[in-house]
């Protein structure tokens, strides 16, 4: 399975072996610029990304304490998820995502 993951500065980052149960836990192992305060509990917004288009429709919806956490985030956008909250599948397999502002150390 395979991510790609483009940073806070549109660098283009392919996670080739991915690691974890989480997308969070992914891009975390990496060594991405990533936050990630609360380790994948949904009780922040340092692990805020936005899902690419063709992707959306192919995730789990966004539950409710994701929901209240999104509000918080820097920037939410229709295509806003924490990635603690997208779990690693293999139909997920080419996944991109980018690093949304304030997700960052």
């Amino acid at each position: 399975m395979r991510i790609v993951v483009y940073d806070q500065g549109g660098a283009r980052v392919e996670i080739g072996d991915v690691a974890g149960q989480t997308l969070m836990s992914a891009i975390r192992d990496k060594g991405l610029n990533i936050t990630a305060q609360c380790g994948g509990c949904a009780a922040c917004a340092t692990c805020h990304v936005y899902v690419d288009d063709e992707w959306t429709s192919k995730l789990k919806p966004v539950g409710d304490v994701e929901d209240a956490m999104l509000d918080i985030a820097e920037e939410r956008q229709e295509n806003s998820r924490l990635s603690c909250q997208v779990k690693r599948t293999e139909d997920l397999d080419g996944l991109t995502v980018r690093l949304a502002p304030g997700s960052g150390f």
